[in-house]
Parts: structure tokens; sequence; C-alpha cells
């Protein structure tokens, strides 16, 4: 995984996120919208535009988020 979205995206629903992925990696889930790890390409286009700045490279994932990484992978796993 290289991008992850974190719990400050809960509440925010602008998507703007959807729009400019050239892979179309990012779904909603339950709670937020996540970044299927898979189909990530790491070009970073997400995090630039997010106006939550809820999205993180993943080795540059504050601690506190790092239950995002889990949630993105449960969200996909098969």
């Amino acid at each position: 995984m290289a991008f992850v979205i974190t719990e400050l995206c809960r509440d925010e629903k602008a998507a703007i996120c959807l729009d400019v992925c050239p892979v179309n990696c990012i779904v909603i889930s339950d709670t937020q919208y996540v970044i299927n790890p898979d189909i990530c390409i790491d070009c970073g286009a997400c995090e630039l535009v997010c106006p939550v700045e809820a999205i993180f490279f993943e080795d540059d994932l504050p601690d506190e988020y790092k239950s995002a990484t889990l949630l993105a992978h449960n969200h996909f796993r098969n």
C-alpha cells in the first residue's frame, strides 16, 4: 500500500480524490473512502487535492492513524 486515507475523511465527502485518481482505486467503505492497495500506482494525486489532509503516504502515516491501513486491507480482503 502506498497511500492511506485516515479517519480525518469520515466527515468529508467532497470526493475530489475520486476525480483525480487515474486508476480508480478509491472507493467508499461503510465509514469513509479507502484506497485499494492492489490497484494504487503511488501517483499521489489524491493526497494533493484532499481538502482535509486525510491522505498520507504509508511511510509518513502518523502513529495515531495506523489503524487506517488495517481498514483498507480489510475492506479489500477477498
